[in-house]
């Protein structure tokens, strides 16, 4: 079956897999991918009687590391939607997405014009233009 991993915690090694609507407990002895698990990652998995027996990563997720995100288009999103993150969903980070519209929200709110957010994406604009930002969301490198 194939399946998302929902949450991953190293600390005790087990996961939670979600598949159509149903969701599966794995332990890491079961996991068979050299990489380690992580929230996110599309799996490939075996269950009986709803126990996780073996899981392991896509075998997109394995080999392929190709650039697939453009860091000027990630650069320029940026630069001039920063302040909404729409860089960062482009990229896969949608939890800091969110955080940048949360962000901008709550400066709007208590009067500092536009909000700081413009700022932090400018800032994000500019790091990615310098080659400082330089991953998308699932680790791969940008073009």
């Amino acid at each position: 079956m194939i399946g998302h991993i929902e949450s991953y915690d190293k600390n005790i090694q087990t996961g939670v897999i979600k598949y159509e609507g149903k969701f599966f407990e794995f332990y890491i002895d079961a996991w068979t991918s050299e990489t380690p698990p992580k929230a996110g990652d599309d799996v490939d998995f075996l269950a009986e009687d709803d126990v996780v027996t073996e899981v392991g990563l896509l075998g997109a997720y394995v080999k392929d590391m190709r650039p697939v995100k453009r860091r000027m288009l990630a650069a320029i999103l940026g630069l001039l939607f920063g302040c909404i993150g729409i860089h960062r969903f482009y990229l896969g980070f949608y939890s800091l997405g969110v955080a940048q519209i949360v962000f901008t929200g709550i400066t709007m709110m208590f009067g500092f014009g536009v909000g700081l957010g413009v700022v932090w994406g400018f800032v994000e604009g500019f790091l990615l233009f310098t080659q400082h930002i330089n991953k998308d969301g699932k680790g791969r490198p940008l073009k």
